[in-house]
């Protein structure tokens, strides 16, 4: 029976997030949940650096403090390879794919390469590999990288295509520890400028990039929307203090979230799941943040059917003096946490990310 490859297109995806999702897609090939079912994780990054396993650090050329006041993170990683950045605009895969019917790691590497090589030459770019390095290379300029890793024929890591990144980003790291002086690194829409062509749609290329690798991996093509649109609320007391909740189901700590029903606005959810939640009738207000991330079927109850995914939109809610929480039947307590506090609880990224955009400009605590 043929294989297929379940394609997610999820947007923005914290880094810490997309390495769980990962494991959990990697749990449900290796399960068999469902059946015959690789997955592909088409996504965005955040600015963030990571070192692969044969990183050196003296490939991170930005000083840690330079980099952390600009955003960007940095993550040690399992993959192979040296020194990579990730951002907005560029097109990061993430295939989680059984190779026991094809177990040739050159092979698979190739096939990446492969992909974006042809995406390249769709849109008139005549990309290939290089002479002496790894990746996707037009002429001396490096546009796509490749860095996996495999346990037990189980695929992670993956790809990552410079679709239309800040390439000035890429001067805080030695790309792939490249010293080289006469190679560089360009993108898609730098090289559809120079043929006075119109920038790539994102969108448009995630489809490609996602219908040539199931085509090359010998797999079908099955494109999946999230299973799940959410909110989260951040509710701040007059005080500054973060209110956070501890979930009956799963025991971990969250600011308020819940599933947008159908018809619904994610501001009419939001303030609704608010109300429920904790008693509160306050506005509303949207961070303009909206991230995906995977979810552990037995968090919502569900039954064996492999990892879930979610797009979630952020908010917050400022309280009024003097609020009382009332705990929905969801949740067994609630506390109030300093900002600080909040994040070393929370369970996912994401909510993190959504706490830090709360509250970076809120009322200083007293």
């Amino acid at each position: 029976m043929n294989r297929r490859l379940q394609v997610r297109k999820l947007g923005r995806v914290e880094y810490a997030d997309g390495l769980r999702l990962m494991a959990l897609a990697g749990y449900a090939v290796r399960s068999g949940i469902p059946a015959t079912t690789d997955f592909l994780f088409v996504l965005e990054h955040p600015p963030v650096i990571t070192l692969g396993r044969g990183a050196k650090s003296q490939n991170v050329i930005a000083s840690r403090e330079w980099l952390a006041e600009r955003g960007f993170e940095v993550h040690e990683t399992d993959r192979g390879g040296d020194v990579t950045y990730h951002g907005p605009g560029q097109l990061v895969a993430y295939p989680v794919v059984d190779l026991s019917d094809r177990p040739d790691v050159r092979k698979y590497v190739a096939t990446l390469e492969e992909a974006m090589i042809r995406v390249c030459a769709g849109k008139g770019v005549p990309a290939a590999r290089h002479r002496e390095h790894r990746g996707v290379w037009v002429g001396e300029k490096k546009i796509g990288a490749v860095g996996v890793h495999l346990a037990r024929w189980i695929t992670s890591h993956g790809l990552a295509f410079n679709v239309a990144p800040n390439l000035l980003h890429f001067r805080a790291i030695v790309p792939c520890g490249i010293v080289d002086p006469r190679l560089g690194v360009t993108s898609l829409a730098q090289e559809l400028a120079t043929l006075n062509r119109a920038a790539p749609v994102m969108e448009d290329v995630e489809d490609e990039l996602a219908r040539c690798l199931a085509d090359l991996l010998g797999r079908e093509c099955e494109m999946r929307p999230p299973d799940l649109h959410t909110i989260s609320v951040t509710p701040i007391g007059s005080d500054g203090r973060v209110l956070l909740l501890r979930r009956r189901l799963g025991g971990f700590w969250q600011p308020v979230t819940g599933r947008i029903e159908s018809g619904e606005t994610p501001e009419a959810a939001a303030r609704r799941e608010l109300f429920e939640e904790t008693g509160a009738e306050a506005t509303v207000a949207p961070l303009g943040y909206r991230h995906a991330f995977g979810i552990e079927p037995e968090l919502l109850g569900g039954g064996a059917r492999g990892p879930l995914v979610a797009e979630e939109t952020a908010f917050v809610a400022h309280l009024p003096a003097g609020f009382s929480c009332r705990l929905s039947d969801e949740h067994t307590e609630h506390g109030w946490y300093r900002p600080p506090e909040a994040l070393a609880v929370l369970h996912w990224e994401g909510l993190r990310r959504a706490v830090k955009l709360a509250t970076a400009s809120g009322i200083a605590l007293r």
